[in-house]
């Protein structure tokens, strides 16, 4: 020991201070003896635990193993990236040939329908388009009374041809005796005398007589001069075959003529110009059968 530290220890022991019972504070920035501040425990552990979690992170980062696995993960997500941007880049929004095949339909449908209207064109000629039109709004319909329906006239029947030599005229006169006969209901056979007997007496017209003046009033188709006879059958008012405004009158001379015959006994059995001579009683009884083939071939024509 050396002598100079018994001297420190009896001036320390001799000139020790007196503390206070208070515990020093924090307060006190001068003085010697400052008591230095005090740490947070807490504070001292979490440094000391950095310090050692970076401390252990260096030594594993600084092992080869680690180092590669890191290069290599960098390189790899580098490489994806330069990829990804690159692809981005590079490939459009469609793909290529579907944009060519887009393109090329498109074309084709532009010219099909230049070619559809080109083709309208030719067929229809062109019109003036039409134009909305307001539609003028029609007034109701006035109610009509009510109207009777129109009266037809009956239709005259058609006119029979001419047959056998016969002209229009002849051959309405013997249309007119065939249509009595058939609605008294005389035989074809009566027909054929009755139409042999006006040939022969009248040459089937209507004919007047001078000898009788008023024959000359109605309607007649010429004149004949024996006696007092007239019309078709040149019957005679005087003999009391009627009067002359009915014997003017074709069908009722037919009728006449007909009632005549049918009083004959037998005369479906006469010859055409017996029968016809038994009803007229002529000077010249065979006079009608000359006219018996004519006169058939008219009746089958009228009935």
């Amino acid at each position: 020991m050396h002598p100079n530290d018994e001297v420190k220890r009896e001036s320390t022991s001799k000139a020790q201070p007196i503390r206070s019972a208070e515990p020093p504070s924090d307060d006190r920035l001068t003085g010697r003896h400052r008591t230095p501040a005090r740490r947070n425990p807490l504070r001292r552990s979490t440094a000391r635990d950095g310090e050692k979690s970076s401390s252990r992170i260096r030594s594993a980062v600084a092992s080869t193993p680690v180092r590669l696995t890191l290069v290599t993960g960098i390189t790899c997500c580098l490489g994806f990236v330069a990829f990804t941007e690159s692809r981005a880049a590079t490939t459009p929004t469609q793909p290529l040939h579907a944009a060519l095949v887009d393109t090329a339909a498109l074309a084709d449908r532009a010219a099909a329908a230049e070619k559809q209207a080109a083709s309208r064109a030719e067929r229809a000629p062109l019109s003036p388009s039409p134009t909305a039109t307001t539609p003028t709004p029609t007034p109701p319909a006035k109610s009509k009374a009510p109207t009777k329906p129109p009266v037809r006239k009956p239709t005259k029947p058609a006119k029979p041809k001419p047959v056998a030599g016969l002209d229009q005229a002849q051959m309405d006169n013997a249309a007119a005796i065939v249509k009595v006969g058939i609605k008294l209901g005389i035989p074809r056979q009566g027909l054929i005398v009755a139409i042999a007997t006006a040939m022969q007496e009248s040459n089937l017209y209507n004919l007047a007589n001078p000898a009788l003046p008023e024959s000359l009033d109605y309607p007649n188709q010429g004149t004949g001069y024996d006696y007092d006879s007239v019309g078709l059958f040149q019957q005679r008012t005087s003999s009391g075959w009627g009067a002359v405004a009915d014997l003017m009158r074709p069908a009722y001379a037919a009728q006449a003529f007909f009632e005549a015959l049918l009083q004959i006994p037998g005369w479906q059995q006469m010859s055409v110009s017996g029968a016809a001579q038994a009803v007229q009683v002529s000077a010249f009884p065979d006079a009608y059968a000359q006219h018996e083939s004519r006169a058939t071939t008219i009746v089958a024509a009228l009935a």
